[in-house]
């Protein structure tokens, strides 16, 4: 038999090639990383490669055994870094490993020099084949681990549990009459057609068109976040122009339409959004044989009262579409009224009044980061028939809560609340979640009054708006973590009996859980040292802040090996990255030159969406987020940022004090987050014992990655839950477009559809007052700032007509 002669060739030297010049670029960041203290892996690493390159350009067979002494260190070392986590695993690997199995292939094996020994030749093979084998099986190994997922079972007495009382007051069994279904924004539909059982037939029954699109002059965060309302047998919703429209509950069918036609010219319009619209009937709460005695005399016995984008609330009849001339000024509030700060644009209510059967309870965001002179942040409280002020809560103000006259103007730049309140009015309290008093990430400054309820949990007389308790969660907040989400009502059962209690998630993870009568805590949040150094100038940071017993922070801070890649080079850069930046957890104070790594950052663990909560099971539901975000402090002389906003990311200008301060994604060079998936979750807490039961990585890559495959790492989602009498839980809101349902039980994903676009808004659920059948439906309308798919699609889910659990007409 005769031996092929030696023929380098080309093919050897471009390989050779391609290994320096990877050995030169891990070299070059490997020293870079090591000058900042970090792994000197990658440095190594690109010495071993440069001589790997230089054995395969002579065409070495040595080149084989010191390649597979490059892969075996280099598993050696991954292992002691990440142990089996197949994604962590991958990108510390893939490199080296496609390496040494192109070293190994026939084609280019037989290319190599033989050993001055037949025996060393082959040794050498074999040992590059032994890792190869060895990584081989460590990826098998990693698949069947789970570092991340919390695997449980509900207990069966929770699940077994039974209505008691009344769980929603005002609301109808079958209806979602506020934007978290009742006032107490718990997000539960206690109808239970659709179950773990049956969901497998939960099919699409209808979609609706809004026909509202960006314009051309509209903000780059315009989103459909809207959760539709079921009521008054309709089903009622805004867009995000703040078109309010009326639907057929069984068919979709459009019954009317109202545009406010809102002024689109403003360019400083930071964000376009409507999440929702509040309802309001004379009637409420009393039988119906028992009208209220003005019903047959007022003009809009049911109205539907709603926010614009240019600073007004306006009432509309619910029954037809029309404006209810009666309240304010012919139908419309303005809430720029009184305040000193009156430009168009800078004054939002993205989100819907809270409302009891006597006022209705509005706040608006402000323009985030651009100056110190913003609208305040006044809270205020209207007559929900006439639209007459009842009430002012400016924080700068707190005591002063007569409605202002003429020529009394509220405190410019005052906290503001952004988010949803939620109401109890057997107690006569509305909990507001307060936001910060911008800029959010320097707060030299700041009112001294109004300090002390940045994010803060609120509770105002429903009656006066006096304060009667108030929780701070951070203390002198520079890192935005405000309270988006909704504060949840609900009643936990104790070893002492039930605890009227209000919930409240927040940006930073932990959940705050009160007692709502009296503001004392129900979960302990002991106060904790947090890093003071070296402040930004000019400012000053908290020595502790409350750390809830119930949060959802990682367990640990993060650290280099935590940083993610789809190779060693991105991964490498995020190395860079991470250790060029300061960063001491979760409150790293804000800082100039290279800046900051900020985790949780400004989207938060818990956003806008909030928790969903099965009162009966005694369950809480939540969708927590993990990504870091990159925040530099600009000194003022070093920018001329002065305007422009249209968004909450890059350079925001700050003006009125010392610093700009640029914000952007924690990616790689490549676009991919640096953090480590998984990057999303649902879980679920037994709120008997306050801890978790079960938590699962949620969504994949298929529509956020350069390549549509659906990889199951866990993405983000922005938006909420809810969860439903029969034991599913729906959520829309990743960054693939699907809608999930789980079982309550253990969190397991019992069914999925596709979306026309992304579902960056929360579900809900009613019961036909005429079919009889239970309905989910949710909002695939896109966001404009997480770059999901636009659209205007409303589309409702539900079992088909004939199946054994759906009542007959």
């Amino acid at each position: 038999m005769m031996i092929p002669s030696f023929r380098s060739g080309p093919l050897l030297k471009v390989t050779g090639v391609i290994f320096i010049l990877f050995g030169l670029a891990l070299l070059g960041g490997g020293i870079w990383l090591a000058s900042l203290g970090g792994s000197w892996y990658y440095l190594l690493a690109g010495i071993g490669m440069l001589i790997a390159g230089v054995l395969v350009f002579k065409g070495k067979r040595s080149a084989q055994p010191f390649m597979a002494f490059l892969l075996l260190a280099t598993l050696i070392w991954s292992l002691i870094e990440v142990k089996f986590d197949w994604w962590q695993l991958l990108p510390r690997l893939d490199i080296w490993f496609a390496a040494a199995v192109w070293l190994l292939l026939p084609f280019v094996n037989r290319r190599l020099a033989p050993a001055a020994a037949a025996k060393q030749g082959q040794a050498g093979k074999t040992a590059l084949s032994a890792a190869v084998a060895l990584t081989v099986i460590a990826g098998v190994i990693a698949l069947f681990q789970d570092y991340h997922d919390l695997h449980g079972e509900v207990p069966a007495e929770n699940m077994a549990a039974t209505a008691t009382g009344d769980l929603a007051p005002g609301v109808e069994h079958n209806d979602w009459s506020a934007y978290g279904r009742s006032g107490y924004g718990d997000r539960y539909a206690p109808a239970a057609q659709i179950t773990p059982a049956n969901i497998s037939g939960l099919k699409e029954a209808w979609t609706y068109h809004t026909g509202d699109f960006k314009g051309p002059n509209d903000p780059g965060e315009i989103a459909n976040e809207v959760t539709p309302l079921k009521v008054n047998d309709m089903l009622y919703l805004c867009t995000p122009h703040n078109i309010v429209i009326a639907l057929n509950p069984d068919t979709g069918k459009e019954i009317w339409r109202h545009d406010p036609k809102i002024n689109r010219d403003a360019a400083s319009y930071q964000h376009m959004i409507c999440r929702g619209v509040a309802y309001w009937d004379v009637n409420a709460g009393r039988a119906k044989n028992n009208p209220a005695p003005e019903a047959a005399s007022m003009e809009c016995p049911r109205r539907i009262l709603a926010p614009t984008m240019d600073g007004t609330m306006i009432a509309v009849n619910a029954d037809t579409g029309e404006s209810c001339k009666s309240f304010g000024n012919n139908g419309v509030v303005n809430l720029y009224k009184n305040m000193a700060m009156i430009k168009r644009g800078f004054l939002m209510p993205t989100s819907p009044p809270a409302v009891s059967q006597k006022m209705a309870v509005i706040a608006a965001s402000v323009t985030d980061n651009h100056s110190t002179e913003e609208p305040s942040g006044v809270i205020r409280g209207y007559d929900p028939v006439t639209g007459k002020l009842m009430w002012n809560w400016d924080p700068a103000m707190p005591e002063d809560t007569a409605p202002f006259p003429e020529g009394k103007n509220y405190t410019n730049n005052s906290p503001n609340s952004w988010g949803v309140a939620s109401i109890d009015e057997k107690l006569g309290m509305v909990y507001i979640p307060m936001g910060n008093e911008t800029p959010d990430t320097w707060g030299g400054n700041r009112n001294k009054n109004g300090e002390k309820f940045n994010s803060a949990i609120v509770a105002l007389d429903l009656a006066t708006g006096k304060v009667r308790w108030v929780y701070q969660t951070v203390h002198h907040d520079i890192w935005d973590m405000d309270i988006g989400g909704q504060p949840s009502l609900v009643d936990i059962d104790t070893p002492k009996g039930k605890i009227p209690s209000v919930v409240a998630t927040t940006k930073r993870g932990d959940i705050y859980v009160i007692d709502r009568r009296d503001g004392s805590l129900v979960v302990p949040a002991p106060e904790k040292p947090v890093p003071t150094s070296n402040p930004a100038a000019g400012d000053t940071l908290s020595p502790t802040q409350p750390f809830s017993a119930l949060t959802f922070l990682p367990e640990r801070n993060i650290s280099e090996a935590d940083m993610w890649g789809t190779t060693p080079f991105d991964q490498l850069a995020c190395r860079i990255i991470f250790k060029e930046r300061r960063y001491e957890g979760p409150f790293t104070p804000q800082t100039a030159g290279k800046g900051a790594v900020i985790s949780p950052g400004p989207l938060g663990i818990f956003e806008w969406g909030g928790a969903a909560i099965d009162p009966v099971r005694q369950l809480l539901i939540v969708n927590p987020d993990y990504m870091g975000f990159l925040e530099k402090l600009v000194p003022r002389a070093e920018t001329t940022a002065k305007g422009g906003t249209g968004g909450e990311m890059g350079l925001q200008p700050q003006t009125g004090v010392p610093f700009a301060v640029e914000i952007k994604a924690f990616l790689s060079p490549l676009g991919f987050p640096c953090q480590a998936p998984p990057w999303g979750y649902v879980a679920a807490v037994d709120l008997r014992t306050m801890k978790k039961v079960w938590m699962h990585k949620n969504g994949t890559t298929r529509d956020s990655g350069p390549v549509p495959i659906p990889l199951p790492l866990g993405v983000p989602s922005l938006g909420g839950m809810v969860t439903t009498g029969g034991g599913v839980t729906f959520l829309s809101s990743t960054l693939d477009y699907y809608i999930r349902g789980y079982d309550v039980s253990n969190g397991k994903v019992i069914w999925k559809a596709r979306l026309p676009a992304g579902g960056q808004a929360t579900p809900m659920s009613y019961v036909s007052n005429k079919s009889g059948r239970q309905f989910v439906v949710v909002m695939a309308g896109g966001h404009g700032s997480l770059g999901t798919k636009m659209s205007d699609t409303l589309v409702a889910y539900a079992l088909p007509e004939g199946t054994a659990s759906v009542p007959k007409k």
